[in-house]
């Protein structure tokens, strides 16, 4: 598959919209423990809310545990930030495992980006890009800027024949299957089989 399109992400979105209406109302009727543990804190900007969605699903369906703020704390006013909001935010971050940072041509709207992508950053440097393709997939096309390309960044391959999964890269020969970073903090690794050609 390569990287993950907007349509794809956003007809999965729209495939769980009742599994959605359901997690919001359990999430709203239960106030979620602020050191509960998340594997990922997916981090975004609203205005890919459906992608987003997309993706929330795509890692729950293979197992991870995700923090999306509105959805599971769907309390939180984005227009309205105050010291309280920021400090169940940074609780979050600090409760989750690593940072996914959902990149597309919007990701430069949000503000509070660079603020939790610096925290994850100074205390554990747990982040990678999860990159959102506009059309067709092309990886040529994708372009991590400035200090974005200090992270890995996800694809889903095949590799030597096998189902596909999902990997941390950085480059076609250098990258670790993606649930080994999560839960056993490796690192992206050089590899004989180059997955970008498979």
């Amino acid at each position: 598959m390569g990287l993950y399109t907007s349509n794809y992400l956003k007809n999965l979105a729209y495939n769980k919209k009742m599994v959605l209406n359901e997690e919001l109302r359990f999430f709203s009727a239960k106030a979620i423990n602020k050191a509960e543990k998340f594997d990922i804190f997916l981090s975004h900007s609203f205005l890919d809310k459906d992608e987003v969605l997309g993706i929330y699903h795509e890692l729950k369906n293979k197992g991870y545990k995700v923090y999306v703020d509105w959805i599971v704390d769907s309390h939180l006013d984005r227009n309205k930030v105050t010291r309280e909001s920021a400090e169940l935010i940074r609780c979050r971050l600090k409760h989750s495992k690593s940072l996914l940072l959902a990149i597309s041509s919007k990701v430069a709207m949000s503000k509070w980006i660079p603020w939790e992508l610096g925290y994850v950053d100074g205390n554990t440097n747990k982040c990678a890009i999860f990159p959102v393709a506009k059309g067709a997939y092309n990886e040529n096309t994708f372009n991590r800027s400035e200090y974005l390309m200090l992270y890995p960044y996800i694809k889903e391959a095949s590799l030597n024949g096998l189902h596909n999964r999902i990997y941390a890269v950085e480059s076609s020969n250098t990258y670790v299957e993606f649930d080994r970073w999560v839960k056993y903090d490796k690192k992206p690794e050089y590899n004989f089989a180059n997955i970008d050609i498979l």
